[in-house]
């Protein structure tokens, strides 16, 4: 009887802890994503700035 109530305890654990890493891993993965979309969003904007930067200098010449 008290190794069917340690099965169950252990089986709630384990549970918690699979749950607990699918949410790390969900929380990682936004972090990740946010991260990458920022750094899409600068290269934008620099690539921008360096066009704009070549057309001034085209109607300069």
């Amino acid at each position: 009887m008290g190794l069917g109530g340690r099965g169950v305890v252990g089986e709630r654990w384990s549970q918690r802890v699979l749950w607990l890493c699918a949410i790390g891993s969900a929380v990682s993965l936004y972090y990740v994503a946010v991260e990458r979309q920022a750094q899409n969003r600068a290269r934008a904007v620099a690539e921008g700035l360096k066009a704009l930067d070549g057309a001034g200098a085209g109607e300069d010449v």
